[in-house]
């Protein structure tokens, strides 16, 4: 991970100006201060293993999931928050990894889906909260992922709680920025099939694109790469041609080894994916979702609740049926 983003950056900074990428609100690059990705040892995958050794699925969840780095996701369950972001990216910098974290506590957040409904009390509890969120970080190095989903979920709100989404997530920017300098945040952008590339990136430029590392595509979701890579690069595109800057992108690859079927909510018959690394056109391919956590009450996720781990998904997961 040291030296993975060379060639990427390199190429990025030979742009044109009128396409030279945005600076960030971070100066320092997490990945040359660690040295490699961090595995989540409290993840669910890993705790139902540890917890059914005796299962025959529990071998290969524990091989071709848990073993695997993929992020932490945090929110109204992770209690006091600059405490719990403290001590995983503290344990994290402990074993010179590189630690990924999910902010996910939008107020009203999936207010449109409702499958993973709730976050903050209200825009001031959030601001509250995404400032603990990022002075837990402080200075340790770290990627996070900014609130998956916020930006597509727009359908059934109106004007006024899309100004106030928007400027919930610019004050996300700006602190983490503030106060975790060395930390690459990216803006979540949905994923190809939930807006066009025009309409997520006047979205993306009114909720402070400018102020982040880049953004992220795919979360939870299961858009095979080279779809991820096209739809990134139109983004960038349109960044270009209307805000003359464009940003590195990262994709979640955690689901995404079959494509997709055009079901977002636990669908059979998906893989995982690519796990961390850098390439394929997105600045790194992440395991962002963990594979087995449900997506809701929906697919081959009857009766469970969202991000539930669900054993016989990961499973099958593993090998694609």
């Amino acid at each position: 991970m040291r030296h993975g983003l060379r060639t990427l950056l390199a190429s990025l900074a030979a742009l044109p100006l009128a396409l030279a990428v945005a600076p960030s609100a971070h100066a320092a690059d997490p990945t040359t201060m660690t040295s490699g990705f961090y595995v989540d040892p409290d993840s669910s995958a890993k705790r139902w293993v540890a917890a059914n050794r005796a299962d025959g699925r529990a071998p290969a969840v524990d091989a071709s999931i848990a073993a695997t780095p993929m992020a932490r996701w945090f929110g109204s369950w992770s209690g006091t928050i600059g405490t719990a972001t403290g001590a995983y990216a503290g344990a994290a910098d402990r074993a010179d990894k590189l630690p990924l974290l999910v902010a996910y506590n939008v107020y009203n957040r999936d207010y449109c889906g409702g499958h993973s409904a709730g976050g903050a009390a209200s825009p001031a509890a959030y601001a509250d909260w995404i400032a603990q969120f990022a002075g837990g970080i402080a200075g340790r190095p770290a990627v996070v992922i900014l609130e998956p989903d916020s930006l597509g979920d727009y359908g059934c709100m109106s004007q006024a709680q899309i100004d106030q989404r928007e400027a919930m997530l610019t004050g996300a920017l700006t602190e983490l920025g503030r106060q975790a300098p060395n930390t690459w945040t990216y803006l979540d952008a949905g994923n190809p099939g939930w807006a066009n590339a025009a309409t997520m990136v006047q979205r993306l430029h009114e909720a402070g694109l400018r102020q982040a590392h880049g953004f992220s595509l795919n979360v939870s979701n299961y858009f095979t790469t080279a779809e991820n890579t096209a739809y990134g690069n139109a983004v960038n595109r349109e960044l270009g041609a209307r805000y003359g800057y464009t940003k590195p992108f990262v994709v979640d690859t955690s689901r995404n080894g079959n494509g997709s079927n055009g079901q977002w909510c636990n669908p059979s018959g998906r893989r995982i994916g690519t796990p961390t690394r850098t390439g394929g056109g997105a600045e790194m391919l992440l395991w962002i979702k963990t594979p087995g956590e449900s997506d809701g009450n929906c697919g081959v996720g009857a009766g469970s609740s969202a991000g539930q781990f669900l054993p016989e998904v990961a499973y099958k997961m593993i090998y694609g049926y």
